[in-house]
C-alpha cells in the first residue's frame, strides 16, 4: 500500500455536470489563480472504450485542476488514473457523492458509499497506476444510513488502503424521491459533523462542500477543517471567488474587466474549434451581479451569443454596456 500524497489548498471549486467545462475553468483561473479546479465527473468505462480525446483535454493555464471520475469497476478506473497522469492533471477523484439516476444505473456515484469495501479496491487500483493524489468526494451518508458511526466506518475502510483526502458535501444523499436538484437543497447541512470526523480523524486532509457562499463561511470552516469547496456560488457570482482567493493568498483580485479581456482570445481559439459561443459565455453570465448594467450585461451575452457566427465581439458588446466606473 502506497500513501498518496496531501492535497494542499484551503479552496477548490466542486466538479459540477455542465459547469465545470473547460472554458469556464480557464475563465475562473483568471480570476482566481490559486483555487484548486474540478471537471465534471467523467465517467471511467468512456476512458476505456477510447474517449479520451473528448474528456481529459484542458489549458496548461488551468493548474491546479483535478480530474473527477464516476464508476466502480477498479479495472476501469485504474486505466483512467493512469492516463489522468498522462495528461498531466494534478489530482485524481472518484465521486462518491452523486445521487442521481443516471449515476445510480451505472452503479457509481453516492449508492457506492453503501459499499465501502468497493470503494476501498477502486481507490486501491487507482493509485497503483499513478503517483497523483486519489482523494474521494462523498456525502455524510444515504438514505437511512446516516449515522455518524455509518460515515466513521466508510472512511475507516476507504482510509485503510492509503486514500488521505476526503471532501464531504455536509448533506446526506437521498437515491430516490428527490432530484439531483432537491439533493443540494433538501436534505439539512450538518456542519459539525464533517468537522467531528476531522477532530476524531487528524491524519486524514477533510475538505467540506455544501451551501458555502461568504467569506465568513469560508474562514469558520477552515478553523476546522483543511479545505472548503465551492459550489454553484463560484458561477452564480464569480468574481466573489476573485474576492476570496485574494483573502485567502494575500492578493489584489483583479478588475473585472481586466479579466473579461484576457478571456477574449481563448474564446476565439475556442469558437473556432467548434465550441458554441453559447457555451463559452455561460460562466461569464453572474460576472456584473449586483453593480449597474449586469442586467444589460446577461441579456447582450444571451442574445448576441444565439445568432449565426457569433464570436468575442459578443463579449465585448456586453462589456461596453456596462458602466466603466463599475467594471473593477
Amino acid at each position: 500500500m502506497t500513501e498518496q500524497p496531501r492535497v494542499h489548498g484551503p479552496i477548490s471549486v466542486a466538479p459540477m455536470m455542465d459547469w465545470t467545462t473547460p472554458a469556464s475553468r480557464y475563465f475562473l483561473r483568471l480570476l482566481a489563480p490559486d483555487v484548486r479546479l474540478y471537471t465534471e465527473m467523467v465517467p471511467a468505462v468512456a476512458l476505456w472504450h477510447g474517449a479520451a480525446e473528448r474528456f481529459l483535454p484542458f489549458h496548461p493555464a488551468e493548474h491546479p485542476v483535478a480530474v473527477q471520475f464516476g464508476g466502480s469497476d477498479p479495472q476501469e478506473l485504474a486505466h483512467a488514473a493512469r492516463l489522468a497522469e498522462q495528461w498531466g492533471y494534478d489530482e485524481v477523484n472518484l465521486n462518491v457523492g452523486c445521487p442521481s439516476d443516471r449515476v445510480q444505473s451505472g452503479r457509481f456515484g453516492a449508492c457506492l458509499m453503501l459499499e465501502p469495501a468497493r470503494v476501498a479496491e477502486c481507490v486501491a487500483a487507482m493509485q497503483a497506476e499513478t503517483r497523483l493524489p486519489v482523494t474521494v468526494k462523498s456525502r455524510i451518508g444515504v438514505d437511512d444510513h446516516d449515522s455518524e458511526a455509518f460515515l466513521d466506518a466508510f472512511i475507516e475502510t476507504v482510509a485503510a488502503v492509503g486514500c488521505r483526502t476526503f471532501i464531504v458535501h455536509a448533506r446526506k444523499a437521498w437515491l430516490s424521491g428527490l432530484s439531483p436538484k432537491e439533493n443540494r437543497e433538501v436534505p439539512p447541512l450538518d456542519y459539525a459533523r464533517v468537522h467531528r470526523l476531522k477532530a476524531r480523524r487528524p491524519e486524514l486532509e477533510v475538505a467540506i462542500n455544501g451551501g458555502i457562499a461568504d467569506a465568513a463561511s469560508i474562514e469558520e470552516q477552515l478553523r476546522h477543517l483543511d479545505g472548503v469547496m465551492i459550489g454553484r456560488e463560484a458561477f452564480s457570482n464569480p468574481y466573489a471567488l476573485a474576492q476570496w482567493d485574494a483573502m485567502l493568498f494575500g492578493s489584489e483580485p483583479p478588475e473585472r474587466s481586466a479579466v473579461v479581456t484576457a478571456y477574449l482570445p481563448y474564446v476565439e481559439v475556442r469558437r473556432c474549434e467548434g465550441v458554441p459561443m453559447s457555451q463559452l459565455v455561460k460562466v461569464l453570465m453572474g460576472l456584473f451581479n449586483g453593480l449597474p448594467g449586469a442586467r444589460a450585461w446577461r441579456r447582450t451575452l444571451t442574445e448576441g451569443s444565439r445568432q449565426p457566427g457569433a464570436g468575442p465581439e459578443v463579449i465585448e458588446q456586453a462589456l461596453a454596456r456596462v458602466a466603466p466606473a463599475e467594471t473593477a
